[in-house]
């Protein structure tokens, strides 16, 4: 393998030797010019011969050893740029410059990522993106063109021109493929981007031309739209095949072919394979890859976006760090409705090139592919960012369609992430901050949700559904994670749909009033151990001061549901009749905190209401004794004359979802782990510090009780902040 035959055999050879010939010059010490017909033979190879995968791997270390001499990474990337032009300037049918297209991309990716993944220097020169001075150009190559602009150049150029077809498909996927490779720099840096940090071809994207970047997130949010199928004839693609020989230079961990052959996931925990497509996924990795990249820059007054000095930027405000605009999430967050044509909502012309979506058709896409984390992401991305999806979701007459996935999937918590499970309860908050969307989901009747096991819910609206599923969360986190931020998330959720809430059915109500007796039970026990650890010793000082800590925690709990109570029965009470009988029902949990100064307010709310119906429930005479029907026709008919006299108004409470100033430490790492998990890209875990990694990535389990603490405090660090 490592000695380049004397003289080429390539003529009068079978394409098998001939492939053996050309990939060992290939890496071999022997430097071809650009304009060399090597290339032509190289990347001429028929696409259904293959390669053992230790011969890849020997291979790879050849090219890592001679590449400094021979620049022939530099160069069949500057092929790949030729191929992608020769193919979109010829007829665009199956042809040598489809196969050539095809190669070229092929084995770029796989030496790439080697190169990459095995680097040894900050600024990863063992790519060498740049020819000798001695190397004679042709016409076609400027010498001081830089290459890792002009191939991603082109790259986004064919995946943004060029439509999706059964002529185009592989090549469509391999260059998706080839993406991720090229971004895949990220993986080898820290959470925290510095300005020290190289990133040659993502970098090279984000400097791409407005019009270029609108076309390629429009073209990459189609493909997930659309969801292409893998054509019929692509078995004839070594690429595609199932026998277990692998191709030519099949893997060494490449992600090409990866996509399409499944497994696609050996770290996703998500139930949604029946939604996966390869090229969707693909587009929407590379889609997430971009709009969460940030640039870091040092010093420059152009540069928008400026750090604070929080505990987090530290290191950046002291280097007078801050972010470059990422054109990517610009374009995303500035996406438009297709069905407003040209003019925008208030009758004002655009600036500047828009992408344009059909937002029903990417509404019905995501609520069908919730079950995974890639959509989950795509949907807090734009309804956090992007002002005009949010508005179209909050109008749709079928929310059923995003929320029932989404309460699916918190009620089986259990078996997922806890990122997962953060990014669908902040959806979950964002919305609620609309009192239209609030006021909806107490309209919508669900004849049934059969996944729901522990109580049978039959015409149930779709509020009270949100309601039981939240408290449910709650319970599970107190039991589990034991997560401020997760017990703030949702309680934020409960408080802002409060006011709205229109017939919540009895067993919310019920699981409503158990909620505060569940926290209570939590509070009572934290006060009581807090008085235990009381001592003369500096070590039960600290533990009591840090169940003081706990314990205001609770407090501040126990008051925001308080709150929750008293916003239904101020505001809606005649329209919650279920309410005030689980009141009733369960008086007795709120008689120890009567007197606390925190709730004796609040409390006195709660007695008012208890006090009308109590003494008309005393006053009433009858046959026999209560029963339930009983009492809850004797309240609907008494809420008739209720009048909230006594009462005492609160200003209504409000909670907001605000991202914090460094949401990139969170969100870099977690795309990356998406994409290893999802596109089957199996990176070398020893050169990943982007996030921590002690064994090869692997599929998580529905064993995972606790779930992952690490991804759960870089979330609650940088997205979760909820205020008053």
């Amino acid at each position: 393998m490592g000695v380049v035959p004397s003289t080429p055999r390539y003529s009068d050879a079978q394409p098998q030797e001939s492939a053996e010939y050309l990939i060992a010059t290939f890496v071999g010490e022997k430097s071809f010019p650009l304009a060399s017909d090597f290339w032509q033979k190289l990347l001429e190879l028929p696409l259904s011969l293959r390669w053992p995968t230790h011969r890849v791997h020997q291979a790879c270390e050849l090219l890592a050893q001679n590449n400094c001499y021979t620049r022939h990474l530099a160069k069949i990337l500057i092929h790949l740029t030729w191929c992608l032009q020769e193919y979109m300037s010829s007829s665009g049918t199956l042809s040598t410059a489809y196969v050539k297209a095809v190669n070229a991309v092929y084995i770029s990716s796989v030496f790439l990522k080697y190169l990459i993944e095995n680097s040894q220097s900050d600024n990863f020169e063992e790519l060498h993106l740049s020819l000798d001075e001695s190397e004679t150009i042709t016409k076609e190559f400027m010498i001081d063109q830089n290459i890792e602009n002009l191939v991603m150049h082109s790259v986004l150029t064919f995946i943004a021109s060029v439509d999706v077809s059964p002529d185009t498909y592989l090549l469509h996927q391999e260059l998706l493929n080839f993406m991720h490779i090229a971004m895949s720099t990220q993986l080898l840096y820290g959470p925290s981007p510095g300005p020290s940090d190289v990133h040659p071809f993502i970098d090279a994207t984000m400097a791409e031309e407005s019009s270029l970047v609108c076309s390629v997130v429009h073209r990459l949010l189609l493909n997930y739209i659309t969801r292409p199928r893998i054509p019929s004839n692509a078995a004839s693609y070594s690429i595609f095949s199932e026998v277990n020989e692998p191709g030519v230079l099949q893997r060494v961990g490449s992600a090409a072919a990866t996509f399409v052959l499944l497994p696609f996931n050996y770290l996703v925990s998500s139930s949604g394979e029946g939604s996966r497509n390869p090229l969707a996924d693909s587009s929407l990795l590379v889609l997430l890859v971009l709009i969460h990249y940030r640039k870091c820059a040092v010093g420059d007054e152009s540069i928008t976006d400026r750090s604070d000095d929080s505990a987090t930027s530290d290191s950046l405000s002291k280097l007078n760090a801050h972010f470059s605009d990422n054109p990517y999430c610009k374009a995303l967050e500035n996406a438009r409705d297709i069905e407003f044509g040209h003019v925008d909502i208030e009758g004002n012309g655009n600036n500047g090139p828009v992408v344009r979506l059909p937002f029903a058709s990417l509404y019905d896409t995501l609520g069908m592919c919730l079950a995974d984390e890639t959509a989950v992401l795509l949907l807090y991305s734009l309804v956090q960012g992007n002002s005009n999806f949010l508005e179209y979701v909050l109008v749709r007459t079928d929310l059923d369609t995003l929320l029932m996935p989404i309460l699916e999937t918190l009620y089986n918590a259990s078996k997922r992430t806890s990122n997962q499970i953060y990014m669908l309860l902040i959806i979950l908050l964002i919305l609620s901050q609309d009192s239209t969307f609030n006021a909806s989901i107490h309209k919508m009747i669900l004849p049934s949700v059969p996944w729901y096991q522990e109580h049978r819910l039959n015409q149930t609206y779709l509020g009270s559904l949100m309601v039981i599923i939240l408290i449910r969360t709650v319970k599970y986190n107190l039991s589990k994670l034991r997560d401020v931020y997760l017990h703030t998330t949702c309680l934020a959720t409960l408080a802002n749909m409060a006011p709205h809430v229109h017939r919540l059915s009895a067993y919310a109500s019920q699981r409503l009033v158990s909620l505060f007796y569940m926290l209570s039970r939590k509070y009572n026990k934290l006060a009581e151990l807090r008085g235990d650890k009381k001592g003369n010793s500096m070590e039960q000082d600290s533990l009591a001061e840090d169940m003081s800590a706990e314990l205001h925690i609770y407090t501040d709990f126990l008051r925001i549901v308080l709150e929750i109570l008293n916003a239904i029965l101020t505001y809606a009470l005649p329209r919650n009749p279920e309410v005030v009988y689980a009141v009733l029902h369960r008086q007795e949990v709120f008689q120890p905190f009567k007197s606390h100064p925190r709730f004796n307010e609040l409390l006195e709310n709660i007695y008012t209401v208890l006090d009308f119906f109590n003494s008309r429930l005393d006053a009433q005479r009858l046959d026999g004794e209560w029963s339930v029907e009983k009492v809850l026709q004797f309240i609907i008919i008494n809420c008739r004359s209720w009048r909230g006299d006594g009462l005492k108004m609160f200003t209504q409470l409000h909670f907001s979802y605000e991202q914090e100033s460094h949401p990139e430490e969170f969100f870099i790492p977690y795309v990356w782990q998406l994409v290893l998990s999802h596109c089957g890209l199996s990176f070398n875990p020893s050169a990943i510090n982007l996030f921590p990694v002690d064994l090869p990535v692997k599929q998580q389990t529905d064993q995972d009780e606790e779930l992952d603490g690490h991804q759960s405090g870089e979330l609650k660090e940088h997205i979760v902040q909820v205020e008053q």
